[in-house]
């Protein structure tokens, strides 16, 4: 019996990706012990999982977010004795953790990031537009790397075990008509659709009496947006700070479609089989990082020289006008969602 240390510290997105591949190789290693260290914050995203599976907290904002913090920590983490030493990360961060784990003789292996082959694909001169392996692939790579017996078997973190409705029924009440999601931001400026043409998406399915929209995202400035649109429309709902991220995934299950950015609302749908209509601009799915199990066909993006521009959204727009996103007409996103849905 081995027991394993797996490693992914951010971004929630990615964090995400990790549990349909931590989840199908901790089935078939039923003898082996697996221990995902993560944000602490995110432990609630390893719901239902494995009983050979077990996720440990660090916090990487706070109390290890200094070098002496980081060695603390990982000083007290050697002592756990783990057998092999997984790394789905490869920043500094895991190089030290890693590292000192590997001065204790633990076998280590580490995620191939395909560094050369994202530059050349986000290139701005002689692009080479071509998919890369997903990211779900190369991490499901390192347990193979390491002698991991891996099938995948992962559909669902309801499939097991029903989510738990019974928090929401106070502010969504029991489900009727069609249920659609939308998430409208990301992290970074190159993979948010134009908030006024999003609202425009937004009014138009909201018009529908047979479909009730639920809009999802984080406090403060998005926050104030999904509030006044959900103000100004009937059947429209923000569920803005109102759920635990148990129980917003629970509600995500329960959605017909979720309209959402490359961000990691993709994912966490995608985690418990819920259809995404997704939208890129500056990114790209072919750099790997693509829902999990969804269909190419309901990705919505607009074929332009300079796309991808970036992996993650963070660069600025060479041209200046994020045509990218201001190409993609609401229409032609409202059409596709009723066509989705058999509602056209």
């Amino acid at each position: 019996m081995a027991k394993i240390l797996v490693i992914r510290l951010s971004a929630i997105g990615d964090v995400a990706m990790t549990v349909p591949v931590i989840y199908s190789a901790a089935r078939a290693n039923p003898e082996d012990s697996f221990t995902v260290l993560t944000q602490a914050f995110l432990i609630p995203l390893f719901m239902h999982r494995p009983a050979n599976v077990e996720v440990m907290g660090i916090n990487t904002k706070t109390t290890e977010k200094r070098l002496l913090g980081l060695l603390r920590f990982t000083s007290a983490l050697v002592k756990y004795d783990f057998d092999l030493v997984l790394d789905l990360h490869d920043v500094l961060r895991t190089i030290v953790i890693r590292t000192a784990l590997r001065l204790e003789g633990k076998r280590v292996f580490v995620v191939d990031k395909a560094r050369k082959e994202r530059a050349r694909l986000t290139a701005m001169r002689h692009k080479n537009l071509q998919p890369l392996r997903s990211v779900i692939d190369r991490y499901a790579d390192v347990f193979r790397k390491a002698g991991l017996a891996y099938e995948e078997s992962f559909t669902s973190l309801f499939a097991d075990a029903a989510p738990d409705l019974s928090a929401l029924e106070s502010l969504v009440g029991a489900k009727k008509g069609v249920w659609i999601g939308i998430a409208p931001f990301a992290k970074h400026r190159g993979k948010i659709y134009p908030v006024d043409e999003m609202e425009q998406v937004m009014d138009q399915l909201a018009r529908r009496e047979e479909v009730t929209i639920f809009l999802f995202g984080g406090r403060g400035y998005e926050e104030a947006i999904l509030d006044q649109w959900a103000y100004e429309h009937e059947r429209v709902i923000s569920v803005v700070g109102k759920y635990t991220l148990d129980q917003e995934l629970a509600l995500i299950s329960q959605l017909d479609l979720l309209i959402c950015m490359d961000s990691a609302n993709m994912h966490f749908a995608s985690l418990v089989g819920t259809r995404v209509l997704s939208i890129w601009g500056a990114t790209h799915p072919y750099a790997g990082f693509y829902g999990y199990h969804q269909d190419p066909a309901d990705c919505v993006q607009t074929n332009l020289p300079c796309r991808p521009c970036s992996v993650f959204g963070e660069k600025p727009c060479a041209r200046g006008d994020w045509a990218c996103m201001s190409q993609i007409k609401p229409e032609r996103i409202v059409a596709q969602v009723l066509t989705s849905l058999n509602l056209a």
